[in-house]
C-alpha cells in the first residue's frame, strides 16, 4: 500500500491568471468539471481554489467554494483538499474560514511566510483581459505572502477538532524545520503529508540537488513518520514529478502549477497532465493510488465526515 504513487491535482490556484490560458478552470461549474475529469484520470485528490466567475480573481469566500464542493462530492470519491493559502492578497483569517466551515478531509498549509514573485511572467505577456491581473502579477514584488509561527499555530488549532488533516506545503529547507518545530510541540501528528514545492521564485529551486537536498533533510528530521510529494512549478512539473516517483514519494500536477502539458503546448485540462503523470508512474512499473487508498495511507477521516 505505501508503494502506491498517489497523484494530487491542483486544479486553478491563484497564481495564474485567466488571460494566461483560455483553459484555466474559473467559474464553479469548470472548477467541478476539471476536479472531477483529474480523478476519472487517476488523481486521488484534488487541490481546489475558487475564483470570482465573471473576471477569475482569485475568492476564498465560503460562499465560492459551496457550489463545486457539493457537485464534486455527488460526482466523485475523489478526496478534496481545500487551500488554506488563498492568495498572499489575502488576510489569514480569511484563507483560513473555507476550511473551517467546510471541515475537509485535507487542507493545505504553507510552512512559513516568504517573498512569493509572479512579476517576472509579464516579461513575456503584456496583454491581459482583467485590469486586476497586471496589478497583481506586479504587485508581487513587495508583497510577503504570510504566515507567521502564530499564523500556522492558529490554523493547526483551529481545524484540529475538524479532524482536517494537512498537505504541508514547504517551499524551502526551514519550512522543513518549522514542520518539525511544530511536530516536537504536538501540533501535528504523523503520518505527515509533505509537499515540497520547488521552482517558485523566492523559494527552492528545481535543480535535481534541490530535490535531494529536500528529500534528505525531511528523511533526517522524520524518518518513516511522514510521506512526500512534490510539485514543480512551470517547466519544472513532470521532471520534479519523476524525480519524486523514482525516490519513492508522490507527485502533484495541475493548471494552478503549470499551464503546460509539453514545450509550449498549452494543457487543454488538468486531465490531460494527470494522465501524463499516470502513464510516467505507470510505466516505471508502479500503480497509483485510489481515493480510498490515499485515505488509507494518509489517516484521513473519509469523504462522509466532512460539512458539504
Amino acid at each position: 500500500m505505501s508503494r502506491k504513487v498517489i497523484i494530487t491535482c491542483a486544479v486553478t490556484g491563484s497564481i495564474h491568471t485567466p488571460s494566461m490560458s483560455p483553459y484555466l478552470p474559473i467559474t464553479p461549474e469548470q472548477i467541478a468539471e476539471a476536479a472531477i475529469g483529474a480523478r476519472e484520470a487517476g488523481a486521488a485528490i484534488v487541490h481546489l481554489h475558487a475564483r470570482d466567475p465573471e473576471t477569475g480573481q482569485p475568492d476564498q469566500r465560503p460562499e465560492a467554494f459551496e457550489p463545486f464542493l457539493k457537485v464534486i462530492k455527488q460526482r466523485s470519491d475523489v478526496v478534496i483538499n481545500i487551500t488554506t493559502g488563498g492568495a498572499p492578497t489575502m488576510t489569514v483569517e480569511e484563507r483560513l474560514r473555507p476550511a473551517t466551515v467546510f471541515e475537509p478531509e485535507v487542507a493545505s498549509l504553507n510552512m512559513g511566510s516568504m517573498n512569493f514573485g509572479l512579476f517576472p511572467i509579464l516579461e513575456k505577456r503584456n496583454d491581459f483581459r482583467f485590469d486586476w491581473e497586471r496589478a497583481y502579477l506586479e504587485g508581487s514584488r513587495d508583497r510577503v505572502f504570510r504566515n507567521t509561527f502564530a499564523d500556522i499555530s492558529s490554523i493547526l488549532s483551529t481545524c484540529a477538532g475538524n479532524r482536517t488533516r494537512f498537505e504541508i506545503e514547504c517551499y524551502d529547507i526551514g519550512h522543513l524545520y518549522t514542520l518539525d518545530h511544530f511536530v516536537q510541540r504536538g501540533l501535528v501528528e504523523p503520518p505527515f503529508f509533505v509537499q515540497s514545492v520547488f521552482g517558485i521564485l523566492g523559494g527552492i529551486g528545481a535543480h535535481p540537488e534541490d530535490v535531494m537536498h529536500m528529500r534528505r533533510t525531511a528523511d533526517r528530521l522524520f524518518g518513516g513518520k511522514y510521506h512526500w510529494s512534490v510539485l514543480g512549478a512551470g517547466r519544472h512539473q513532470m521532471p520534479v514529478a519523476l524525480q519524486s516517483v523514482l525516490l519513492g514519494g508522490h507527485l502533484r500536477v495541475g493548471l494552478e502549477d503549470s499551464l503546460y502539458a509539453g514545450r509550449g503546448r498549452l494543457a487543454r485540462s488538468n486531465a490531460e497532465q494527470v494522465a501524463l503523470a499516470r502513464q510516467m508512474v505507470e510505466s516505471l512499473g508502479l500503480e497509483i493510488a485510489t481515493p480510498d487508498e490515499a485515505r488509507e495511507i494518509l489517516n484521513l477521516k473519509g469523504g462522509d465526515k466532512v460539512a458539504f
